[in-house]
């Protein structure tokens, strides 16, 4: 895509609220309905049209595969706007940008069985955030940690091992900031988690599913770094805000 063709995407009104409503968390097609305050029809026709030119991707849920959550393509977006800045001038974008340093904030990660995507995303974010922010997993039936999320972080220079599962029921009358589930049957099928702040939706494929232990592999490194992608933008979030 060329610049100026994602500059005239970004530039229509109803393409620019679905992005809003889709920047931090994964939604289906009724929820963006009402996100955005637009007719189903309009806001299914942008969403397509954000699908083909690669802007965002569906994913049928795991827990009801009726439903179809559309998630924001970060890491593609990103790439694109440094490419569009740096046409103009390379000094407009930098290189590594470094999140906000956020603190005094207590953020939960659901899934179903605390075992894989919930526990990395735990450390990803103790360990991007520096420590400074209050992070822990939880699930409707724990599991012990697989072997290929202890593997898979590792290489990413983070250990695991001092981690341990638990149980949702365990941390049902704390309060959290931000409750993300990152499981379709999680944030469908779980009970209701106490939250002052926002509850967000990461839907994540379930990597430990797959039977091919290479295939197995490579779908928990993927599931590492779209972890990682949307934890950057989740911290980037906080910018300017006094929290």
């Amino acid at each position: 895509m060329t610049a100026p063709e994602l500059i005239k995407l970004l530039a229509n009104e109803v393409r620019w609220a679905l992005i809003q409503a889709l920047k931090i968390s994964d939604q289906r097609v009724n929820e963006l309905v009402i996100a955005t305050g637009q007719p189903a029809n309009l806001v299914s026709y942008h969403l397509k049209k954000m699908r083909d030119d690669g802007l965002v991707s569906t994913r049928r849920s795991e827990a009801d595969g009726r439903d179809v959550y559309y998630s924001l393509e970060l890491a593609r977006l990103r790439q694109w706007l440094i490419s569009i800045a740096h046409s103009i001038h390379p000094a407009l974008f930098p290189e590594n940008p470094v999140p906000p340093q956020v603190t005094g904030r207590r953020v939960l990660f659901v899934c179903t069985h605390n075992s894989a995507r919930s526990q990395m995303a735990e450390a990803l974010l103790r360990h991007l955030s520096g420590g400074r922010i209050t992070v822990m997993s939880a699930g409707s039936h724990p599991k012990t940690i697989h072997p290929d999320a202890i593997r898979t972080m590792d290489r990413l220079g983070i250990d695991l091992r001092q981690q341990h599962s638990r149980a949702l029921d365990t941390v049902i009358d704390q309060t959290f900031d931000d409750v993300i589930t990152v499981c379709d049957r999680a944030r469908e099928v779980c009970p209701i988690v106490p939250v002052q702040g926002r509850s967000l939706h990461w839907g994540l494929p379930d990597p430990v599913r797959i039977n091919d232990d290479q295939e197995r592999a490579a779908a928990f490194e993927q599931t590492a770094y779209r972890l990682k992608t949307r934890i950057e933008a989740f911290l980037w979030t906080f910018e300017g805000l006094n929290i």
